[in-house]
């Protein structure tokens, strides 16, 4: 194959591992970097059980065409043979760098002589195959046994090869929030630094007052439970219990805002509807929920608007 198709290849496998779980694995726990600050979990299996997770999983077939030659070439079917996934990173903004971790069930010498076959660079590491990137090397992929693989930039994957000899645990309040979201949520994530951190410095423009409100977060979390209702959880810890309360004023108006817009469509009202917002102490917490027919339909029409020039989504008037 050429050097383009190897490298779609690679891409692609670090795709299906790091993009889509009872609590958190302690053992993929352990293989994480100790300085992690942003960590986010997902459990496959449980998502394979509902019909929302169901339609989720299919639409990494229906609409990623690398995702199919993944499979063609080498038997690996994400939505069928991994079970649970984590992927951490330091929390530095505009960082290239990171983890994922993922335990399912991998032909490592099929995938492996595929890959090879595609033009990917091996290198062994500490008795491990390590296939990576075959221009700068920059990204890689190790099958630690039949049941385990880690994914990321090359020094992250090396950690993980380190850590599986001598295992370095995180932080014991970075490891009760994980278990905290993980043992509650299918799809969880938490950053234990400012949110606003993590992105690029904002151009300058009008005030925006939910970003000005975000400032004051320290850190946050949310997370995603799949089943006949899908609920949503959040939650964003500031540095004082007021500028809590006025992140949370700020959120809730603009909820009552997007209420008294007019023409919403009736699945976006619903969910609008279920949003609930409240604070104790230092920390805002956010929920809202939707059947998980109802939410499918939800996401369902920006496709249709794009395919048949259907209604977007309007804002009906709540009555109180």
């Amino acid at each position: 194959m050429t050097g383009m198709k190897a490298q779609i290849l690679t891409a692609t496998l670090l795709t299906a591992f790091s993009g889509a779980l009872s609590a958190a694995d302690p053992q993929l726990l352990n293989l994480v970097m100790p300085d992690a600050k942003v960590l986010a979990g997902v459990n496959v299996e449980q998502a394979k059980g509902t019909q929302f997770g169901q339609w989720v999983l299919n639409q990494l077939q229906t609409h990623d065409a690398q995702m199919q030659k993944l499979v063609a070439l080498t038997g690996f079917d994400p939505r069928r043979d991994v079970s649970e996934l984590l992927v951490a990173s330091d929390g530095v903004a505009g960082s290239q760098t990171g983890l994922a971790l993922a335990r399912g069930s991998f032909d490592a010498a099929k995938i492996t002589a595929a890959a090879t076959v595609a033009g990917v660079v091996t290198e062994v590491y500490g008795g491990f195959t390590i296939l990576e990137e075959p221009k700068k090397q920059l990204a890689g992929i190790a099958f630690l046994d039949a049941t385990t693989v880690a994914a990321g930039d090359i020094a992250n994957v090396k950690g993980a090869i380190d850590r599986l000899k001598m295992p370095q645990p995180l932080p014991a309040a970075v490891a009760v929030k994980v278990n905290q979201w993980s043992n509650s949520q299918d799809a969880w994530g938490i950053t234990t630094v400012p949110p606003a951190s993590l992105a690029p410095p904002a151009k300058a423009g009008a005030p925006n007052p939910v970003l000005n409100a975000g400032q004051n977060v320290q850190a946050a979390a949310f997370g995603v439970k799949f089943g006949a209702l899908v609920v949503f959880s959040g939650e964003a810890q500031c540095d004082t219990a007021q500028n809590a309360k006025t992140l949370g004023d700020v959120v809730q108006l603009l909820i009552n805002l997007a209420q008294m817009q007019a023409n919403l469509d009736p699945t976006a009202a619903a969910l609008i509807k279920s949003v609930t917002v409240t604070t104790s102490g230092n920390v805002m917490k956010i929920q809202a929920s939707l059947p998980e027919d109802v939410f499918q339909q939800l996401l369902q029409q920006p496709q249709q608007k794009t395919g048949t020039g259907g209604k977007g989504l309007g804002v009906q008037q709540r009555k109180r």
